[in-house]
């Protein structure tokens, strides 16, 4: 996959940063570095192309995900991510997953499908509109997850879905409201103040 990997402090976490529709693996450095200006950044750039603009799993039309695509992303992604931790020696213990739009919405799966590997996500502006959602405990999951109240792209319903999903599995769940769907200095501020706190 093509991505950049900026080496941090060793004692700082590793941000694994997914960028939303149309991005690139350099999409969220800046943010990644006003998080936290000592942490390690892997950017990954979404390998399937829609429309010209890199995603990082297939939908069918706004809002209808290709599940089984998406179920093969995943699993490609999370392959890469730890070739990347044995590539660069980071732990996966390490690890945040911080996600936009779309990257938050694998970001997401990640945390589902591979709860023994992925505990700690910022997601901002995230859904999940999937017919089935695996059952898992996610007791030692903490996430920031933002939400925008007049997202023209994912509803209030779909927002409060996520968290719920999240918390109905006993994950530890700090949110923050915004108003659309763009990513706001003030998302980013919260979340670093949530990063100090809990990472």
């Amino acid at each position: 996959m093509k991505h950049i990997f900026i080496q941090g402090e060793k004692s700082q976490p590793v941000f694994v940063l997914l960028h939303g529709t149309g991005g690139s693996e350099e999409s969220l450095i800046d943010v990644g570095n006003k998080l936290n200006s000592k942490a390690s950044l892997l950017g990954i750039k979404g390998e399937v192309n829609e429309q010209g603009m890199a995603r990082y799993f297939r939908r069918l039309r706004e809002g209808v995900y290709d599940e089984v695509d998406l179920y093969e992303k995943g699993m490609l992604l999370n392959q890469f991510i730890k070739q990347a931790s044995s590539e660069y020696h980071f732990s996966l213990n390490e690890v945040v997953l911080v996600g936009y739009s779309n990257g938050a919405n694998i970001g997401l799966h990640l945390l589902l499908n591979e709860a023994s590997v992925y505990r700690q996500a910022i997601l901002f502006h995230p859904m999940y509109p999937l017919s089935q959602i695996k059952e898992v405990t996610l007791s030692k999951t903490k996430a920031f997850i933002s939400f925008g109240i007049n997202d023209p792209i994912v509803p209030l319903e779909e927002s409060q879905h996520v968290i719920d999903i999240l918390r109905n599995r006993q994950a530890s769940v700090e949110i923050f409201e915004t108003i659309g769907h763009n990513l706001s200095l003030e998302e980013v501020e919260a979340t670093k103040n949530w990063l100090q706190k809990e990472v």
